[in-house]
């Protein structure tokens, strides 16, 4: 028994009806209260009936009743408000407080199923078993699990916020290059993104041919001899830029081209980018006020310089093509960056319209193909827009593969449908 399937029993009301305390005095669950994560009681602000007294205060949950004095609560000012020691098994007397001992006291198949999920080496535990959930179910949970995933990443915008003294395009940028780089290429794309601001960016943005130097110069692809015009101009501006700004240069080792197609080969990431930086100044502005999916994408709809319609890196010729972003890389920077960036401003500007408007692209958005996404389809768990989406990679990441079966809906769900 762990503590973790005792907090589920309490939190989800599944003891019995008729329960009394280890003193044989009747306990009724007037409310469970509200988990607390943090340092302190399991559960905060609880209400239950014993005998005919009202106790109102904080519920502590253990395996063993002698846990209390092993875990040191009994010196702890923090546990004097609680009314209740809910535990599995009641090993010791000298507890001065109101005791529920749980064990006979709830559903074993509940256990037996928790505990063959723990050990499942399936995809996921239940994939015999989800195609059953009701419809209701599985939206409604997904609509709190994309939320919960957009939670996470606000963390990390308001981590970088932080970091840039505030300044939310810069901070957008870094997500924007970040994301440019697909997982290949993330890490470098976001390092490049650190050594070259768009602070000094913005100082040069009436001339593509410089911020294009910055780009591929700090990436460390000028770092070689060249013998077309192009990168020649790219190399002699990105000389004078490195001793102007300070500029570092990253190893060009960096950057990975195997199993990539050309076309997220990441120089053309690069060009991609310093067209956009140049093209759409202040896009976090633009974003404000993009009423519509089809207006944030037309933001990152730049042509790139036409020397990369015949080349995928530097002086290797190809096939003549346009390369600009395609549908697909929008997409991904969308959900990736742009309704991240907008959520968090949102939450930080005590904005729910600009929240909902985040929530509204993904909605918008056609269903993305991975993978995963493929599985959930084949088990008959199909995603109608990239919201549900971004829901189901969040449950299979942190949930899932986790084995954090407690406190997924789906479980609570699967124990009613066997």
């Amino acid at each position: 028994m762990k503590e973790e399937f005792i907090y589920y029993l309490w939190e989800n009301r599944l003891l019995s009806r008729n329960l009394t305390t280890v003193d044989g005095d009747p306990l009724y669950v007037i409310s469970v209260g509200n988990r607390n994560y943090d340092s302190g009681p399991d559960f905060l602000d609880a209400r239950v009936r014993i005998g005919g007294t009202l106790w109102v205060g904080h519920v502590e949950i253990h395996v063993n009743a002698s846990d209390w004095f092993r875990h040191g609560h009994h010196n702890d000012d923090a546990y004097k408000n609680v009314i209740l020691h809910v535990v599995y098994h009641n090993d010791t007397e000298q507890l001065d407080m109101p005791t529920l001992e749980i064990d006979g006291k709830y559903d074993e198949n509940i256990y037996e199923r928790y505990k063959s999920f723990q050990k499942s080496r399936k995809w996921i535990p239940c994939e015999s078993l989800i195609a059953g959930i009701q419809q209701f179910t599985w939206l409604s949970w997904l609509e709190r699990i994309v939320v919960e995933r957009l939670e996470t990443e606000v963390k990390d915008v308001f981590s970088k916020l932080t970091e840039n003294n505030y300044d939310w395009e810069e901070t957008l940028y870094q997500r924007v290059m970040r994301y440019c780089g697909l997982k290949v290429n993330n890490d470098a794309f976001e390092r490049l993104a650190k050594l070259l601001p768009l602070r000094i960016l913005r100082k040069h943005l009436d001339n593509p041919l410089q911020i294009e130097a910055m780009f591929f110069g700090c990436a460390g692809f000028l770092e070689q001899e060249f013998t077309e015009s192009y990168p020649v101009l790219l190399q002699r501006e990105f000389k004078i830029l490195k001793s102007k700004f300070n500029l570092t240069t990253m190893p060009k080792a960096y950057w990975r081209f195997l199993r990539l197609r050309p076309p997220n080969f990441p120089t053309i990431r690069l060009a991609q980018m310093a067209s956009m930086v140049c093209n759409e100044n202040s896009l976090l502005s633009k974003l404000l006020i993009a009423k519509d999916l089809e207006s944030v994408r037309n933001l990152f709809n730049v042509d790139v310089n036409e020397y990369w319609d015949t080349h995928f890196q530097f002086e290797r010729l190809s096939k003549e093509k346009k390369k600009n972003f395609g549908d697909t890389a929008i997409n991904l920077l969308i959900i990736n960056a742009v309704v991240p960036v907008l959520f968090s401003y949102g939450i930080y500007h005590d904005n729910d319209e600009l929240k909902e408007r985040s929530l509204g692209l993904l909605n918008a958005m056609e269903p993305e193909d991975n993978v995963i996404i493929r599985k959930f389809e084949s088990l008959g768990v199909s995603a109608r827009n990239a919201q549900q989406t971004q829901a189901l990679l969040h449950l299979y990441n942190c949930y899932c593969r986790k084995r954090n079966c407690l406190k997924c809906r789906v479980f609570n769900a699967i124990k009613t449908i066997d």
